[in-house]
This record gives structure tokens, C-alpha cells and sequence, in this order.
């Protein structure tokens, strides 16, 4: 999407993402500050306003990490400007610390946070349930579960916080992120005028002796939100009956075409939540009021199910609550097999069986797998050629934590974004054992350095591997401080990787790990070594290589001579480029990328010479 989202008048309709809808809300609501750092289900928001930025009224930044995203944004609404700031849902915990003071501190200019969750683990290595936040923090909440309402939510959250002075949390989920579906726009506005700060420590500087005042702001703040909540236009009833539903995000979706496709629009009440705290309590009590029997449709935790249930006792409503159970559990997403079942249950119709889509036992498994001439692939095989199975491997979070699968086997444990350094440096305290910690160029700067000047400082003994790949490209080859090269030209301001570790206490080595030769004897040297290592194998993404115009033109390798004679290369390296056609070993040359890493493996691999470890 180009620059529609930044000139189409109101009225017009385009098709976008539910992303790209929330880039065009935060746009109509006034936005002009910008921050993030990548992480999907949420990267497209932040790419739109990055590739916008030019033409956009608008500061736009990607941060080094979440926490300093939402502070420098908080920075900026504290100086009068609306802001926004976009991070998935696990970053949301590396910005709590600000995030619960910020609610108390306030948002003059105003402030959306968004936490997009990820039911299902798609990208993820948890399921949390952000709206939780919500209620620790004291936000009000907004759930869209279409693309237009991801536009409509954006801008009305934007304005609702810029006159609150309160930040808000617009929480979606990886099914609204990545729906597509016609938006109409509004009207754009002209561009706001930054409120002027007033120095006032007492109400900007959270002292115990001005918090303990600023909590009770911020409650008075949440009743205000409470009665916009009470008449939000996304907070709607519709239907007739003794039984209801009430249903927020994107199980709303999945109840509408659950009545729709069963005839029982109409014939049933619903209530839906899109703004969904805090709780507009005389409406869900009135609804409360008029059933028999409701069932709570959410997804994650019952916790719209345990705040109605407390509702209802509070008002000494006799009504049965359906939540959670087998037909709605607490795990996972969604769909309408399971809705459908929820609601014929508490219909008492019997719910056909569906026959589910079987998948052959004999068809070929397609692991997750490093693309071709990935340099991770190359780092990992040679660190599991020098320390094998004798090492214990900490891993991190990005593409190369694939290196999890055979045939490397080079990820043991992983906790977060930057905890391979500081929990292999547990481990190896604990344990004496050997330990290599692997951690992206990206996630070092996100949340590894301090784990660095740890084991610096306790003298912890592990080998750091830090993969540069010169872009952050699980998330999109966005940039990070370190790269040199976007997709948008040239960084101009750099950071040093070498310096900044030198700077830590170390001299790192650097090598590219695509020389085999030089990687193992860098590896060898450090094998006789002890304390805190670094090795930076630094490459660049063979796909961002070719997106910003600097890939190497090589031809691809081929297979020569006799083919058997290879098969130990294929199955060391599981290059995607690598196949089998007819029994006979041979190389996509459409896929391979001509790193020729399997050419110098060949030389020292012959059948029947013992496989690397």
C-alpha cells in the first residue's frame, strides 16, 4: 500500500490489511510520533508509517528495544504530541516497567500502545493474554476483529487518549493483524497542535509522595473511560431470546458466522465488546438482566468471564455464565468448529459431527528450515564440528533459532528476547559445563548487551556466537543500530558492533562464517579458552543481500562427479537447495544461492569418514 493511506479523502474504500488499517487510523487521528520495534504479528504497522515516513506528518523510529520505544514515545506525548507505539505481545512485557508508570504519569499528547497477540503460537513462544495489561496498568482497552474497525479503533483510541491524558492499549491478535477486507476512510485531520508543557514535577515525577496522588487520578481518569465505554459505538446489542453471548475480538467474527451460516441471527442476543475495558457495567448488566443463560466467547483467559461473573454477584443478577470448558478452552485459537459447538450446547441442539481434514501418514514432512546460503547454517555447523555434543547451546530469539532442528541440534534451552548470553551464563555457573550461547546482531542490541557486561563482570565462562546477518530478518529486514544498509538506503549513523563490545570488556573476533577454514580455527582457539568469548560470524542475509542490491552475483553449485559421494554434505547441512531426484543427488539450481559453503565441506566430508558432530 502506497501513498493512499496518507492522501485518500473520506469516503474512499481501499482493501488492506487490518495492519495497514491501523497505520491509516493512527494517520486520521492525528498521530505524529512513531515508535517500535518489529515483531509479528505486528511488523507490517511499523513498516507502512517506516516506508511513509518521508511524506508522513510524522517522527517515525525503530527502537532498539520495546522498553525504549514506548519511553521515547512517552517522551514525546509528555511534550504534547499524539503518539503511537507498535510491538508484539511479549515485547509488552519488556515495556512494563514505563508502561506502569506511564498510566500514572498521564499522556498530555496522547499514546496508544498496540500489543498484538498471538493465539496459536504462530510466531511466538507464548500465548499471553495482553488484555491482562490492561487491568494491571488501569488502559482502557479497544479489541478490533475487522480491518475497518483496526482503522476506526486506531483513530478513536488516539483521540480518546489525547483527551483522557491516559494511555490506551489497542490489543489485536495475529487473525486481525493479517485479515484482509475493504476499509472506508475518514476524514483527515489537520495536523494537531502539540499541547505545551507545563513544568509540574508533582504531577510528571512519580516520588511516593506524588504516586500515591496519581493513583487516584488515574482511577478517576478509568471511571471517565468507563462511561465512554458505557456508550462507545463498538460495544453493541443485537437480537432477542433467553440466551446470549458476549464475545470481544476476534471470536466475535467466529459467533457472526457461526448464526449466520445456523439461521439463529436474531433469535439469540449478543452483546459485543470492542471496547472491552474498562467494563461498560451497566450495559452488560441490563443484558445480564434480560437472559436466562450467557456464554462468554474469548479467546485465551476467562477474563471477560471472571469479570462478568463478579458482575453479576455484585448485582444479584440470577443468570447462568457459560465460559470456559470443552467447548471453549483457555488455549489456542478459535474457529467456528468450536463456537458452533458452544453454541448448539447451550441451545441443547445436537452439534454435527465434522469430519476433520486427515493428512496421509506416508506424506513427506516439510520441517521449518534456513534458507538456502543462510550464513547461520554455516556458524552452526562448525560450532557443532569443534564443541559437539559436549556443549550445552542457549539460544535466542530469531530465524536462527531454527538451528534447534537436526541435523545441528544447536539450541538446548531459550527463555527470551537476549537471554541466551545471561541464562548460559547461569548454566554454566551451575553446571561446569561448556557452554555456547547463540544471539542474533538484532536481539544483542535489543537485550544483550547487559547480559554481556554480566558475564564480563562474574567472569562467566561461556562462548557467545553473535550471527550477524547485517539486518533484523525474522521479522522483515527491518534495521537495527547496526546495519549499514536498509532497503531504504544507506544508515547514516551505524553503531559499531566490534567498539561496542570492546567497550563491554572484550576484543571479539570477527569472521565470515562462509570461510570454513578460518570459522573452525577461530572455534579451536576459543575451545582452549576460558571466561567470557565473543565471536561475531558476520554475513549478510543472502535475501536482503539481493533486496538492497549488494548479493554477490555467484553461479550455483553443481554436483560433479559421482553423486553418492555428496550425501554426507546433504544430510550435515540440510541445505533447501539440496534434492533428490530419481535416488540421485543434485542441486536446485533455481534455489541455490552459490555460497558454495557445501563445495568446501566436500573436500573434507568423504562417504564414510565420520560425520561432523
Amino acid at each position: 500500500m502506497g501513498k493512499e493511506l496518507l492522501t485518500a479523502a473520506a469516503g474512499e474504500t481501499l482493501l488492506l490489511l487490518g495492519n495497514e488499517a491501523i497505520a491509516r487510523g493512527a494517520i486520521e487521528g492525528g498521530v505524529r510520533f512513531v515508535t517500535c520495534y518489529p515483531g509479528t504479528p505486528s511488523s507490517e504497522v511499523p513498516d507502512t508509517f517506516f516506508r511513509l515516513s518521508k511524506d508522513g506528518p510524522y517522527y517515525f523510529e525503530y527502537s532498539v528495544n520495546e522498553k525504549v520505544a514506548l519511553e521515547v514515545a512517552g517522551g514525546a506525548t509528555l511534550a504534547g504530541l499524539p503518539a503511537l507505539v507498535t510491538m508484539k505481545h511479549v515485547g509488552v512485557n519488556v515495556a512494563a516497567d514505563p508502561l506502569m508508570t506511564l498510566a500514572y504519569v498521564t499522556a498530555p499528547g496522547g499514546l496508544i500502545l498496540l500489543s498484538a497477540d498471538d493465539p496459536g503460537c504462530h510466531s511466538s513462544q507464548n500465548e499471553q493474554d495482553n488484555r491482562i495489561y490492561a487491568r494491571l496498568g488501569g488502559l482502557p482497552c479497544f479489541e478490533p476483529a475487522t480491518a475497518q474497525e483496526c482503522k476506526d479503533m486506531a483513530r478513536d483510541a488516539l483521540l480518546l487518549s489525547r483527551s483522557l491524558e491516559a494511555p490506551v492499549l489497542l490489543r489485536t491478535t495475529t487473525r486481525v493483524n493479517h485479515v484482509r477486507g475493504p476499509v472506508t476512510f475518514g476524514a483527515l485531520p489537520d495536523t494537531p497542535a502539540a499541547k505545551p508543557f507545563a513544568k509540574n514535577p508533582a504531577k510528571y515525577v512519580p516520588l511516593p509522595a506524588s504516586a500515591r496522588p496519581m493513583h487516584v487520578r488515574l482511577l478517576e481518569r478509568l471511571e471517565k473511560a468507563r462511561e465512554a465505554a458505557e456508550t462507545s459505538p463498538y460495544n453493541t446489542v443485537r437480537g432477542a431470546g433467553e440466551v446470549g453471548f458476549i464475545a470481544s475480538g476476534a471470536a466475535r467474527n467466529y459467533l457472526a458466522d457461526v448464526l449466520e451460516e445456523d439461521g439463529l441471527e436474531g433469535a439469540v442476543r449478543v452483546l459485543e465488546l470492542g471496547m472491552s475495558y474498562p467494563l461498560p457495567e451497566n450495559r452488560i448488566a441490563d443484558f445480564l438482566g434480560k437472559c436466562r443463560k450467557v456464554v462468554i466467547v474469548e479467546e485465551l483467559e476467562p477474563v471477560l468471564e471472571n469479570e462478568i461473573r463478579a458482575l453479576a454477584q455484585k448485582r444479584a443478577i440470577s443468570v447462568e455464565i457459560i465460559g470456559k470448558g470443552p467447548h471453549l478452552p483457555r488455549l489456542g485459537e478459535y474457529a467456528t468448529v468450536n463456537v458452533r459447538a458452544a453454541v448448539n450446547a447451550a441451545l441443547g441442539r445436537e452439534t454435527a459431527v465434522v469430519e476433520t481434514l486427515s493428512v496421509p501418514a506416508d506424506l513427506p514432512k516439510r520441517p521449518p528450515n534456513l534458507c538456502a546460503g543462510c550464513p547461520h547454517r554455516a556458524a552452526y555447523y562448525a560450532v557443532r564440528e569443534v564443541f559437539g555434543d559436549d556443549a550445552v547451546y542457549s539460544s535466542d530469539i530469531g530465524c536462527y533459532t531454527l538451528g534447534f532442528l537436526p541435523p545441528f541440534r544447536a539450541a538446548d534451552f531459550l527463555l527470551c528476547m537476549g537471554s541466551s548470553i545471561s541464562a548460559g551464563a547461569g548454566f554454566a555457573r551451575a553446571s561446569g559445563k561448556p557452554v555456547v550461547a547463540f544471539i542474533g546482531d538484532s536481539t544483542f542490541f535489543h537485550s544483550g548487551i547487559t547480559g554481556l557486561i554480566d558475564a564480563v563482570a562474574y567472569n562467566h565462562d561461556i562462548l557467545i556466537v553473535i550471527l550477524d546477518n547485517r539486518t533484523t530478518a525474522m521479522t522483515g529486514h527491518q534495521p537495527n543500530p547496526g546495519v549499514d544498509t536498509t532497503i531504504f538506503g544507506e544508515n547514516p549513523n551505524p553503531v559499531d558492533l566490534s567498539a561496542l563490545i570492546r567497550a563491554c570488556g572484550i576484543t571479539p573476533v570477527k569472521v565470515n562464517p562462509l570461510n570454513h577454514k578460518a570459522t573452525i580455527a577461530a572455534l579451536t582457539e576459543f575451545a582452549g579458552q576460558s571466561g567470557p568469548r565473543v565471536l561475531i560470524a558476520q554475513y549478510p542475509c543472502p535475501i536482503h543481500a539481493r533486496r538492497v542490491g549488494q548479493a554477490k552475483k555467484t553461479p550455483p553449485a553443481r554436483v560433479t562427479g559421482d553423486p553418492a559421494a555428496c550425501l554426507t554434505v546433504r544430510d550435515s547441512l540440510a541445505c533447501p537447495a539440496f534434492a533428490m531426484v530419481e535416488g540421485v543427488f543434485t542441486i536446485n539450481a533455481e534455489q541455490c544461492d552459490g555460497c558454495m559453503y557445501c563445495v568446501q565441506l566436500s573436500a573434507e566430508i568423504k562417504p564414510g569418514k565420520k560425520e561432523a558432530r
